[in-house]
């Protein structure tokens, strides 16, 4: 039973006597909209033209229209039933107006239980009336069902009002009592943080993405609905909310820091920086003290106030080459760690000469500690494993993912990306003591937190001629190897290949593959080393077909860790490309990138969600669906694994057998890292929704073509904007 037809369901089938409801509940989230004060819509509209007109005749005919195919979930009088939002009013006057009319009928085509199966002439009629309704007086013509002609047309906006997203945020006299009682986030705190609260990236310096919050269970997951929605500015990104004492921070386009209430999503404080480049994605905020500190897309790092959003300090990172070009320069993704009175921030440069870095910020005064440079120098150590090439002609080693940190051991952990100026290493030179490994690229590194010295670093794969990242999050944790428990830093590329090793040397200890790439036919049990096919080397004579493609079977999604389970929970795209004289020119070999299908999509589905056995190292369960994930794997207390997708839909899974337990569809593709966090006795889970970033863009693209070439029709995906969504249980308290 597919999703386009059923919204929340519980396994794959309906839910007792929730078949109407469930219905009626698949249009509801297309248009769904929050109503908590100082929410502004998610973009400017689009310019004013005409507005619609409709007889007095076609409102009337709409009105009995409506009463027989609209009012069992939308109410006789538009006011809405259980989770079926208002038609009139301020849910109608956020999400309507300024809009083009076309957008509206699209919707109304969508909405069960017609499914598009009126005629024109009524459509228009409940359009009619709909307008009518909401204040909208008739005229002397009609209004036309043809969607070209209501591009044309604009639903009025309301005298005084504006759709203006930076418009000042009010809080509540509770909300601002909120904001003043936070209490200082101190080392201490990230250390062991409480479980109602996210404070960083992966939640904990472990980075293992868990919460142990088990009010929502696979019990009462069922249950699951919407809390409040919020809309923001559309845009590239792909962030990952933070909250606090029932506060969320979030940073989304253009460079734009919310403060929310976690309750209501009311906005708190908005905080917006005016970079002098393009605004760029980024990932996260970090916390630290009092203070939001900020990533910016012209190489800034901010410190704001949490209590009010005002700027504390403000440190320009100095870089060698501020030029934007095929790479796009130096930029600031990843989330900042802050480790003691350090904020640690990766530095992501792609095709930048002398490649990228990570850079230590004194939290107090904003002055830098220390630069680690992820290329290695000619000269000092790893210098000698570029091919004899000199500095300037090395690119690449970008730190774009976050990185993590381990108290007991004092060590930070980095990813570290490839390059894709690959022509120069492709063939080793003939010269004693040089390699072409390419030295920090693809990297485990473990630097000192004090003084950035590197203290080991592990090669999951020399010499990338495919854009194969391990840059992804590196997460700590305590496995039995052999006769005794290990503390282990672990990493999955985006071959879906895990790698372990040891958190305190670097030495490797184990491996996992969970079967999507034909690139490395063997890997060393001792060492790791990757053995390579050689069919699978680049050649413009020739075309082949690698897998998985470089955009990766797992991705910057990132995985999840249950220590309840000892379970890894990976979301997987099972995709390939073909290499050789013809395609996309990715990298500088002189190939070219085309698509191509996996061989273990030919049952119809790219999607996977897969759970490693992390103590067995073996596959344990895994979920395979037509739709490719697109946001983080999300692992509970309560037994339950959260992801989106592009149905688009958040899904609930139980941890233990991957069995689907609730999915609600959602009014846009999801894409960032999904939180769960608690205010009072209510658990909330959030997801972001309709901020496109390059990974969320190549999976709809490549997936459409996959369902074309089944003879399936293209996945038209609802457009209800950018926003933040919260699920809570129903019926339950709202704190």
């Amino acid at each position: 039973m597919r999703l386009s037809n059923l919204i929340l369901e519980r396994g794959e089938g309906i839910v007792g006597s929730r078949a109407r409801i469930v219905g009626c509940l698949s249009a509801v989230l297309a248009t769904w909209a929050s109503v908590g004060v100082g929410q502004t819509v998610s973009s400017e509209p689009p310019s004013l033209t005409e507005p619609p007109t409709f007889t007095q005749a076609q409102g009337e005919a709409g009105a009995k229209a409506y009463l027989l195919h609209c009012a069992s979930c939308h109410g006789p009088e538009l006011e809405g039933i259980h989770l079926s939002p208002s038609l009139v009013g301020e849910v109608f006057d956020r999400r309507w107006r300024g809009q083009t009319a076309d957008r509206l009928m699209i919707q109304l085509h969508r909405m069960p239980p017609a499914l598009g199966s009126l005629s024109d002439e009524t459509y228009a009629g409940i359009l009619a009336y709909l307008l009518q309704a909401n204040g909208h007086g008739p005229g002397s013509s009609e209004l036309s069902g043809d969607l070209d002609t209501l591009a044309e047309l604009t639903i009025p906006l309301l005298e005084g009002t504006s759709f203006d997203p930076d418009a000042p945020a009010r809080a509540s006299p509770g909300e601002s009592a909120r904001l003043a009682g936070l209490t200082t986030v101190t080392a201490e705190l990230l250390r062991d943080p409480p479980a109602a609260d996210w404070l960083q990236w992966g939640r904990t310096y472990d980075g293992l993405n868990f919460s142990p919050l088990q009010t929502i269970n696979r019990d009462n997951v069922r249950d699951l609905r919407p809390a409040w929605r919020v809309p923001v500015r559309d845009g590239t990104s792909m962030p990952m909310p933070l909250v606090h004492d029932g506060v969320i921070f979030f940073q989304t386009i253009p460079d734009t820091v919310l403060a929310l209430d976690g309750a209501t999503g009311d906005i708190l404080w908005r905080y917006r920086y005016s970079p002098n480049t393009q605004s760029s994605r980024k990932m996260v905020l970090a916390l630290q003290g009092d203070t939001v500190v900020v990533p910016t897309s012209d190489l800034h790092v901010v410190a704001l106030s949490a209590k009010t959003g005002e700027l504390l300090w403000d440190h320009e990172i100095e870089a060698v080459d501020l030029a934007q070009g095929r790479g796009g320069g130096y930029q600031l993704r990843s989330a900042p760690l802050v480790v003691g009175d350090k904020v640690i921030q990766g530095v992501a440069a792609s095709f930048v000469p002398r490649g990228g870095f990570i850079v230590a910020i004194d939290i107090e005064s904003g002055e830098e500690a220390w630069r680690f440079h992820t290329i290695a120098r000619p000269g000092a150590p790893g210098g000698n494993t570029w091919n004899g090439l000199p500095l300037d002609a090395r690119s690449g080693g970008s730190v774009w993912h976050q990185g993590t940190y381990d108290p007991e051991l004092h060590l930070l952990y980095f990813g570290v990306a490839p390059t894709y100026d690959t022509g120069p290493l492709l063939h080793p030179i003939d010269d004693v003591g040089v390699t072409s490994d390419a030295l920090y690229t693809n990297c485990t590194i473990a630097l000192n937190p004090d003084t950035g010295e590197l203290v080991w670093h592990y090669q999951h794969m020399a010499n990338d001629q495919w854009d194969m990242d391990w840059v992804f999050e590196r997460q700590l944790l305590d496995v039995q190897i052999g006769d005794r428990r290990r503390r282990v830093v672990m990493n999955v590329g985006k071959m879906a290949i895990l790698d372990a090793l040891d958190a305190a040397t670097g030495e490797y200890l184990f491996s996992v593959d969970v079967g999507t790439q034909n690139i490395v036919t063997a890997i060393d049990p001792e060492t790791g080393a990757k053995t390579i096919d050689p069919e699978k080397l680049p050649d413009v004579e020739r075309t082949l077909v690698f897998c998985p493609g470089v955009s990766g079977a797992r991705a910057w999604p990132p995985t999840s860790f249950s220590p309840r389970t000892a379970f890894l929970y990976l979301p997987l795209t099972e995709w390939c490309n073909t290499m050789g004289p013809e395609g996309f020119q990715l990298l500088t070999s002189g190939v070219g990138i085309g698509s191509a299908q996996h061989p273990d999509s030919d049952d119809g589905t790219m999607g996977r969600l897969q759970a490693i056995d992390v103590e067995g190292r073996a596959l344990a369960w895994a979920h395979h669906q037509p739709a490719p994930l697109s946001t983080s794997a999300l692992a509970t207390a309560g037994g339950v694994v959260f992801a989106g997708d592009l149905d688009p839909a958040l899904k609930a899974f139980d941890d233990t057998s991957g069995e689907l337990l609730w999915q609600a569809r959602l009014d846009d593709l999801p894409s960032g890292t999904l939180v769960t966090y608690s205010i009072g006795e209510t658990q909330y889970v959030v997801v972001v929704v309709g901020l496109r970033n390059n990974h969320v863009s190549d999976l709809s693209r490549t997936y459409n073509a996959f369902r074309t070439r089944r003879g399936e029709t293209d996945v038209e995906a609802p457009r209800g904007g950018a926003a933040i969504w919260a699920f809570a249980l129903e019926g339950e308290p709202q704190s």
